[in-house]
């Protein structure tokens, strides 16, 4: 009994991991309330593994007006330094974020890394990989379990452009590096469209089986 019920939780863990797509068009219905976004962000923080159980994962979660004013900033970075005949695309870009409902961003503490870089000099070059695994482990996560309840979500890099703007406007601690953004929201187009795959024989390989 035990054997069919493991099974099947992870039949059911590999269908939301299917299921997870990116989806660009949101709009700010939220499925769920903002205290179960908070619960599935801070849970997934705190059991997402890292290096040496270092910790450094940190994220913070922008609602509102407060994720409002994030795609603001970034549109007004981005306007001083983008082409005039390629800022309509940017700017539409820009608005299409904007219209989501919150965005959560992903920070790198720099302290544990550095410690372990001190502790374990051999090592010193590899782990600031370890925590880029780490982080992006935790991303997924959180994408995943997103989409499970039924919102819809995109992954963006604005960084290091934005990266003083926002430790400026949320007083975030200088030894946070920003690694990521990611938007959420109602989903204003009812799925993502096809998602195509290479050939498995060209990217998985088994020996010994």
């Amino acid at each position: 009994m035990g054997s069919l019920a493991t099974s099947n939780n992870t039949d059911l863990f590999l269908d939301l991991v299917k299921a997870r797509r990116t989806f660009y068009p949101l709009n700010k219905k939220l499925t769920i309330p903002t205290s179960r976004i908070e619960t599935i962000v801070s849970e997934a923080l705190q059991h997402v593994p890292s290096s040496f159980n270092s910790q450094s994962n940190r994220a913070v979660i922008l609602f509102g007006a407060e994720h409002d004013k994030l795609w603001d900033i970034t549109r007004d970075i981005l306007k001083a330094i983008v082409p005039v005949e390629q800022w309509q695309s940017t700017a539409d870009k820009m608005a299409m974020f904007k219209a989501g409902a919150g965005t959560i961003l992903f920070f790198e503490d720099e302290v544990p890394i550095k410690e372990l870089q001190k502790n374990w000099p051999a090592y010193a070059d590899k782990f600031p990989t370890f925590a880029a695994h780490s982080t992006g482990m935790l991303q997924f996560a959180v994408w995943t379990a997103l989409e499970s309840e039924g919102l819809g979500a995109n992954l963006q890099h604005y960084s290091p452009l934005i990266d003083a703007r926002v430790a400026e406007e949320w007083k975030i601690p200088s030894t946070w590096q920003l690694t990521a953004q990611m938007v959420f929201g109602g989903r204003s187009v009812p799925d993502a469209g096809e998602k195509k795959f290479g050939p498995l024989e060209e990217k998985f390989k088994v020996f010994g089986a």
